[in-house]
């Protein structure tokens, strides 16, 4: 440490050493978003565990300790392609989209965030269960493939009748992609983790399939006619369809929408 802060003294501090310790800053906080409450991120906490208490045991002079912590961690870098394979992989396209994702125009995205939540609270009032996941960087074709080809321009009455009773393609999600409804009955992961008794099948996916992707998935309860926003594995309610359209809005980047209290005061 003494070294360290020698070498500094004398060379100083230079553009690329701010720069170094941002980009170590920046992905641990990539790292530390993709785990956040889920069970991954115990076992990270675990890993640091075991490497803080190899690295004192190292200074302590705790042969023996220090002998089996080292030959533990040896075998953790393995470990962590297995326990963390969804997290790493959920990292990765995150990150790619990032670069090479689908930019869809502010005008494009605010009619999706508004036809999809209009019709989100006519399914509820009707009763009618309901699952609409939506693209953000990363890429679904791959669910879409799932269920049945639709490619038709997204509006509520188009998705108020997918989900209608009784017709063939109630039963499932439809996807929408690139500003369209890709596909309609499509089948999404569920979620391994515990949820209320009051969520069912619907629920269980929505928040399974935002576990391992970036996406926003709207869920209408069909016993409840409650309508939940789901990001990153969280569920939370919309009481509105206004409050529901400015929460899309803002998730996918369209033009934001003033609320009514601003529109009445101008």
């Amino acid at each position: 440490m003494e070294e360290a802060f020698r070498t500094l003294a004398v060379r100083g501090v230079h553009w690329f050493d701010v720069l170094d310790v941002v980009a170590v800053t920046a992905l641990f906080f990539l790292v530390f978003r993709q785990v956040r409450g889920t069970r991954s991120l115990h076992m990270l906490i675990g890993v640091v565990v075991l490497a803080v208490a190899n690295a004192l045991s190292g200074l302590l002079e705790m042969t023996a300790t220090h002998r089996l912590l080292q030959n533990l961690l040896f075998y953790i870098p393995f470990a962590v392609i297995v326990l963390f394979q969804e997290p790493i992989r959920k990292f990765l396209a995150s990150l790619g989209g990032t670069f090479f994702g689908y930019r869809p125009g502010r005008e494009a995205t605010s009619r999706v965030a508004r036809e999809t939540a209009k019709a989100s609270f006519i399914l509820a009032e009707l009763r009618y269960g309901a699952i609409i996941l939506l693209e953000r960087s990363q890429g679904l074709k791959d669910y879409a493939e799932t269920g049945i080809r639709v490619g038709a321009e997204v509006s509520s009455d188009l998705l108020v009748t997918l989900f209608y009773p009784g017709t063939p393609l109630h039963d499932g999600a439809a996807l929408i992609v690139e500003g369209q409804v890709m596909a309609a009955s499509c089948f999404l992961p569920l979620t391994a983790g515990a949820l209320p008794t009051t969520y069912g099948t619907r629920h269980r996916a929505a928040v399974g399939i935002t576990e391992i992707t970036d996406a926003v998935c709207v869920v209408v309860s069909e016993e409840r006619g409650v309508v939940s926003l789901v990001m990153d594995g969280r569920l939370e309610t919309v009481d509105s369809s206004d409050e529901l359209e400015r929460r899309l809005t803002d998730l996918l980047g369209g033009k934001p929408v003033e609320s009514p209290a601003t529109e009445s005061g101008s």
